[in-house]
């Protein structure tokens, strides 16, 4: 169960509710979030909600059978929306294009892309600067000097950063310099890190791991959620399977699954999820189709002098013809709800 807590909530009505919980074998866990203070109450036993509900102090209280509770649907019906200022959100309701190189390749890189993304009225640059790569001899980011010059330049033409973060030393170097911290394929089980980012006070999105389930990306949600952060947005990239004709495969049942799932914003990124520039374009649409609040892409200049990804990232020219696309087609889709 969930209980929602007043913000007035004194100690020793917080003390009466939990010795309550206890009486009918359930564990409390106090979660403390920047939008509230919250019991989630672990156990089997069948009782009558009455009997907790009318207790001084709480404001609301759900029964949530699901293992993943906080970034459940089941108690929080409305969707979250994450809020970046200056109009810039990410949530149901409005279609959101994340865009970018692979890599942040050095200051030409970034004014070319800041200057198409502002355009193309694109509010949000994706970009690492710190690279997991499958070989160790790959090009692996320019790191925080990158992170900054890209802070100091995308901040005069009011883009937002959204790029990855690989371990907890990195938390807090770049925490003046992002707006939504990226938790990687690789590390959406990477537990320590997510602790970590539940306790920071900036949106985190958290990527599908590359043979992850999507109980397995809830939980991982959850783990951020109940360490203090309800900022938080959902990504689906593409999973590995048997199939080879493209680099993973975009699972497109997990949109509308997390949807009905899962009060958080869900993202699409075909350009992992199919590794083949050409086809980018006709899986970011279909996102749009599956329900899907937004896409990230990966664009360049010149994809061919790429320092990654190449094969999967869009030309400018090409782009700017995927987002009128895309925004039609979400246009097309709302009238039918």
């Amino acid at each position: 169960m969930i209980i929602q807590l007043n913000k007035d909530i004194s100690e020793s009505q917080k003390n009466a509710i939990i010795k309550k919980l206890e009486s009918i074998r359930y564990k409390s866990n106090e979660v403390r979030t920047q939008a509230g203070t919250y019991l989630v109450g672990i156990g089997k036993a069948v009782f009558d909600i009455r009997e907790i509900g009318h207790m001084p102090g709480i404001n609301d209280i759900h029964i949530v059978s699901d293992h993943y509770k906080l970034v459940s649907r089941k108690w929080k019906v409305n969707p979250s929306i994450i809020d970046l200022g200056d109009d810039v959100r990410v949530g149901e309701g409005q279609f959101t294009v994340m865009a970018g190189p692979c890599s942040i390749e050095g200051e030409e890189n970034i004014r070319l892309t800041i200057d198409h993304l502002a355009k193309n009225n694109i509010w949000i640059m994706r970009g690492g600067v710190y690279k997991p790569r499958s070989s160790p001899y790959s090009f692996r980011g320019l790191g925080l000097d990158g992170l900054k010059l890209w802070h100091k330049l995308a901040r005069k033409a009011g883009i937002r950063i959204i790029t990855e973060v690989m371990q907890v030393s990195q938390i807090e170097p770049m925490y003046d310099y992002v707006d939504i911290y990226q938790v990687g394929a690789r590390n959406t089980q990477n537990f320590n890190l997510l602790d970590e980012l539940g306790r920071v006070d900036k949106p985190v999105m958290i990527k599908r791991g590359i043979s992850g389930t999507i109980d397995e990306l809830l939980y991982s949600a959850e783990y951020v959620f109940s360490a203090g952060n309800e900022k938080l947005i959902l990504c689906e990239r593409g999973i590995r399977t048997y199939e080879t004709a493209s680099r993973n495969t975009l699972d497109l049942n997990a949109i509308p699954i997390l949807k009905e799932k899962t009060h958080l914003p869900v993202i699409a990124d075909p350009s992992h999820g199919i590794g083949i520039r050409d086809f980018v374009e006709p899986m970011a649409l279909a996102s749009v189709m599956a329900g899907a609040d937004g896409v990230m892409l990966e664009i360049h200049p010149e994809p061919e002098k790429a320092f990654s990804d190449g094969q999967q990232t869009v030309y400018f020219r090409e782009a700017e013809n995927m987002y009128e696309k895309l925004r039609k087609a979400y246009e097309l889709l709302n009238s039918w709800r």
